[in-house]
């Protein structure tokens, strides 16, 4: 569903906005171990270890310093094959996770269909950062594990998409953070909109169908196959995982 007025306070310094060109393709209406984790096997631990970033602890941001980012398919290109305004169309500034880096580019995730969309960005529009968090879900298992410094510090359960409308497996990264005016709608307190898209549906409720990590107005879902795509964990969990995270952290969805 659309989201209505938002309250313009911010959370651990991260600017909250509605998501006005796009709508988070999983919301509706937590429970659930929180000893998920010991149920793991050994291939999805082994998994989940690596991408943790094990020996890659950090990971670089970039963020737009102007007014628009231009998107290069390659270093060599003499013009851009896309350019993207900053502020976007829901007043957050253009970030990006960087993949690769050569002298005066960055390689970057771009907030784009199809999933896994690159492109390379100009040094100096953009300015550089890092940040220490990663967040793996495992679908699975319903579970969030959350990294710092390649060490895990949380771990929460989770709903993903139902068999119709999965949640999609890849990487991904904050790219949003909005707070709805109503905490206890079907959002929750917090809901973050990841770079992704559903791959099932074309469209939700007349706009691009986003992948978003939000709280829930029906915490008993929590741990099942319920959502249009999207990661639903209960509203205490997603309250704290705002006031934790920036924006621009990765966001590995694994089976």
């Amino acid at each position: 569903m659309i989201i209505g007025r938002l309250d313009p306070r911010t959370a651990a310094g991260i600017l909250a906005a509605v998501l006005g060109g796009a709508v988070l393709a999983g919301c509706g209406g937590g429970d659930g171990s929180q000893n998920a984790a010991t149920n793991l096997s050994p291939q999805v631990r082994n998994q989940l270890a690596a991408i943790a970033g094990l020996g890659q602890s950090k990971s670089t941001v970039v963020t737009a310093v102007g007014t628009s980012v231009d998107v290069y398919s390659a270093p060599t290109d003499n013009q851009p094959s896309s350019t993207l305004a900053s502020p976007n169309e829901n007043s957050v500034k253009r970030i990006f996770l960087v993949q690769a880096k050569m002298p005066g580019w960055w390689q970057v995730m771009l907030p784009v269909q199809p999933n896994g969309s690159t492109g390379w960005v100009k040094a100096d529009q953009v300015s550089a950062s890092e940040t220490p968090y990663r967040l793996v879900v495992s679908r699975g298992h319903h579970l969030l594990q959350v990294f710092s410094d390649g060490k895990q510090i949380a771990q929460e359960p989770v709903a993903i998409g139902t068999t119709d409308t999965p949640t999609p497996g890849g990487r991904f990264y904050l790219m949003e953070l909005l707070r709805p005016r109503n905490p206890n709608g079907a959002y929750g307190p917090y809901a973050f909109g990841l770079n992704g898209f559903s791959t099932s549906l074309s469209s939700f409720e007349g706009r691009k169908p986003v992948i978003g990590l939000h709280g829930t107005n029906e915490p008993k879902m929590i741990g099942k196959d319920v959502s249009h795509g999207c990661i639903r964990l209960s509203n205490d969990a997603i309250t704290r995982l705002a006031q934790t995270v920036p924006l621009g952290t990765p966001v590995d969805i694994v089976a």
